[in-house]
């Protein structure tokens, strides 16, 4: 019998019979950590009036960051929601099931007042504060912050119709969550959705075909049509443009009526979207379905658009917290990840693409807030801040949202091979990039919308130079750009109007970077952005910019 050296002999199954190599120069994960850990953030809360919400946003800074948190926001994506148009005895449900997960994410959106709890809450800054809330509870995942946005929105569009405003809004600003279709009037908390887009007009709305037939019932109407796009199905009550006699008009559309029976709100197929997949968007058809008017007949999009200016605050939000989730996954790969013999935290050029992503972000969390501010004080009555908030939510959500699928895929990139695989939860962010800008009105949309502006209502234009007014004489290219841009605008029609609303996207976050910011970050900014010195992709600032501080402020403690 040949005898065989222990050493060659196969091993037990609890150890491999193969070990070719030891797993080194890994990452960690970076789990647990505190999601609010971002001097641009605490800085622009209390700067705009919500400093009282600062021990509160620390806290669900580390819940968000915390490994039980992420784990929620990966698994809800995993696991899709799921269609049921049926029960076991062929009873019509229109239901869709969501992991527990999902549930989670939302009861504690909900209960940190990210849904529509500012409109209760008297405090200067309550907006501010909920805006900073989605900066930080988003760096667990997007998906669920749409309902929350949709029911946030929903509040001062109902406020057209008084009766239903006193039935419903205290239960969409309330702080609870109960996924359960039920009688609204009966629930402690209600979620709101929206259905504008139909298939011939996407977002043309005027060209809606579903139609509103008054009973006999005082403001009580029945639909017929079909919506091609309507996020978040299983909320208790929806907001829907249709046609009625005097024109396009806003409806409450509740899935339960107060009898007790299911309203009809046949959810036909749910949509297999790029990304946004933990959240169900879906295709409902209406037929002799009970509605609510909000508001006077025929003026269905002035109504609804009070709706829209508060979900495009929170398309930038959202896009600015994409930005600053995924620069701090790159800053903790680029700290533990080695090649070429050093640190990629240590490589200059990889110095210089987190240092420039670290401005997009920045300047993206500073205009958020201020638009934060802006909605927070014109809903107490500053008519400027309502001119500003006007014009400058439509310049911040073309420009920020645009900024974003480039963002993500520079900072899946820094993680090289390892960002492309779905475990490091890069491909999930960079999917999600894109929906903001189409959301709530594409970049077209968006840019036309501030040129209609500037035609009509004169104010949102003084108010926003007034505000360009505020930096002038800190930094020369500046001055220079906002000089332009007054040229520009006698000059702009449809063919320039992205170019217009770039530059003047550019010039307001220039302006608040060079009021608040450090001098190195306001500086770089200004050189690349409006200087020049500055090429076509992330990572080509100039030889002479202050990259170490500008790291030492968006992620302190990575050198």
């Amino acid at each position: 019998m040949v005898s065989i050296p222990a050493e060659q002999r196969p091993q037990s199954a609890a150890q491999p019979p193969y070990v070719t190599h030891d797993v080194t120069n890994q990452a960690p994960p970076l789990a647990p950590y505190d999601a609010s850990d971002d001097r641009a953030l605490l800085e622009g809360l209390r700067r705009e009036g919500a400093g009282w919400a600062e021990e509160d946003l620390r806290r669900l800074g580390a819940r968000a960051g915390s490994a039980e948190a992420q784990e929620w926001g990966e698994l809800a994506n995993r696991h899709e929601p799921e269609l049921r148009t049926h029960d076991r005895y062929g009873h019509r449900i229109d239901e869709v099931d969501f992991h527990p997960s999902w549930h989670h994410l939302m009861r504690t959106a909900v209960a940190e007042g990210l849904a529509g709890a500012p409109w209760a809450d008297e405090r200067p800054g309550a907006h501010v504060a909920r805006s900073a809330g989605g900066l930080v509870w988003g760096h667990t995942e997007a998906g669920h912050g749409c309902p929350t946005s949709m029911t946030y929105a929903a509040v001062p569009a109902l406020r057209a119709q008084p009766d239903l405003a006193k039935l419903y809004e205290p239960l969409l600003t309330s702080r609870e969550y109960d996924p359960e279709l039920r009688v609204p009037a009966e629930k402690p908390g209600l979620l709101a959705g929206m259905g504008m887009t139909e298939k011939q007009g996407g977002s043309d709305v005027r060209t809606n075909t579903t139609t509103a037939t008054p009973t006999g019932e005082p403001g009580v109407y029945t639909l017929r049509g079909h919506k091609w796009f309507t996020s978040a199905p299983m909320c208790d009550v929806f907001l829907v443009l249709a046609q009625a006699p005097g024109g396009l008009s806003c409806f409450l559309v509740p899935r339960i009526l107060p009898d007790g029976t299911r309203n009809t709100f046949r959810i036909q197929r749910l949509k297999d979207k790029l990304g946004n997949r933990s959240n169900a968007s879906s295709e409902p058809e209406f037929d002799r379905t009970v509605a609510w008017l909000v508001g006077p007949e025929g003026r269905g999009v002035k109504t609804i658009i009070e709706m829209v200016n508060c979900t495009r605050l929170d398309c930038v939000m959202s896009t600015a917290t994409l930005m600053r989730k995924t620069l701090v996954e790159a800053g903790h790969h680029a700290r533990y990840r080695s090649a070429f013999g050093a640190r990629l935290l240590d490589q200059p050029l990889m110095r210089n693409v987190l240092a420039d992503l670290a401005l997009e972000s920045e300047a993206a969390t500073t205009l958020t807030l201020r638009l934060a501010g802006a909605a927070d004080r014109a809903v107490r009555g500053d008519a400027g801040e309502r001119s500003f908030r006007r014009i400058a939510t439509a310049v911040g959500k073309y420009w920020v949202t645009k900024r974003g699928p480039a963002f993500t895929a520079e900072a899946l990139e820094c993680l090289g091979g390892n960002g492309y695989v779905e475990d490091s939860g890069m491909p999930r962010h960079y999917r999600e990039a894109p929906l903001l800008s189409i959301w709530e009105g594409s970049g077209n949309v968006n840019a036309l919308d501030v040129l209609r502006a500037l035609g009509r209502e004169p104010d949102s234009a003084q108010a926003l130079f007034a505000e360009l007014a505020l930096a002038r004489g800190a930094d020369a290219r500046l001055d220079a750009t906002v000089a332009g841009l007054k040229d520009q605008l006698a000059e702009t029609d449809q063919v320039g109007a992205r170019r217009l609303v770039e530059r003047m996207a550019l010039a307001l976050q220039a302006s608040l970077l060079v009021r608040y910011a450090p001098q190195p970050v306001a500086d770089a900014f200004c050189a690349s952005r409006l200087g020049g010195d500055w090429g076509h992709a992330f990572g080509t600032l100039s030889a002479g910019t202050g990259l170490d501080a500008i790291l030492e402020r968006a992620l302190p403690g990575l050198n």
